[in-house]
């Protein structure tokens, strides 16, 4: 999707920029460091698999089969905000240190097919997973040449991230710590008085971020076959950023 919407991009500003104009800034990206604020929101996402079938053992001693599905059945919008270092390298290629927080959640559908409601349906269970995050993410940025007033650029890195949310007796819970790879495209736009680049950027968890321990602790042990409904889970993260330069 990143790599359409990258040669969409590209193919754009090639096609309307015909005729040098005056630029605005023009020494700005001689500069061996920047430094910006960024505004943008997020959308939160979570992957993972449905155990299935599970042994429950019953408060008697008993034992019986439950299966429990859980699925992420629509996308909450977030919001971010952050700091930016950009470290010039060469004509083109930086480095760049965006410290950010990311505040979002994600909605959480269990079905229990073995139990039924009074309409015969399977038992419906919800929960709003809302993660605020301290990202650190540290990306290599490779930019085009610059004609006129705007310079496209695509980005790559790592993110390490901490999760400072979750309440104590929900049914899922994610680990505080988590490390995402990014890949995002955008464009310097250099306005006369400053720079305002526009980013779309896709990142991808790379550990599995369910917390498995956190099913011990729950007080409500009927809640527990829905701590247990899944794994592994990998969290992703679409983000809209907004810098100013």
């Amino acid at each position: 999707m990143l790599v359409i919407l990258a040669v969409c991009h590209l193919s754009l500003i090639t096609s309307t920029a015909q005729e040098r104009r005056p630029q605005n800034k023009p020494y700005i990206d001689l500069r061996p460091m920047h430094f910006g604020i960024l505004v943008g929101f997020n959308i939160q996402d979570v992957e993972f698999q449905n155990v299935g079938p599970q042994q429950i053992v019953a408060e008697d001693g008993t034992t019986h089969g439950e299966t429990v599905l859980c699925d992420q059945d629509n996308w909450n919008p977030g919001f971010s905000v952050g700091v930016l270092t950009d470290i010039r390298l060469s004509q083109h290629f930086s480095v760049r240190l965006t410290p950010a927080m990311h505040f979002g959640s994600k909605h959480l559908t269990f079905l229990n097919l073995t139990r039924r409601n009074e309409d015969n349906r399977p038992l419906m269970q919800t929960q709003d997973l809302k993660n605020t995050y301290i990202a650190f993410p540290l990306s290599l940025k490779f930019s085009a040449e610059r004609f006129n007033n705007h310079r496209p650029y695509i980005t790559a890195g790592l993110n390490p991230m901490i999760n400072l949310s979750g309440k104590a007796q929900d049914n899922i819970q994610l680990k505080r710590y988590d490390a995402m790879v990014e890949l995002g495209l955008g464009c310097d736009f250099y306005l006369p008085f400053f720079k305002l680049i526009p980013e779309l950027k896709f990142s991808y968890s790379l550990i599995d971020g369910i917390d498995y321990q956190h099913a011990d602790e729950l007080t409500d042990v009927n809640k527990r076959i829905y701590a247990h409904a899944v794994t592994p889970g990998h969290s992703k993260m679409f983000t809209l950023t907004f810098y100013f330069e």
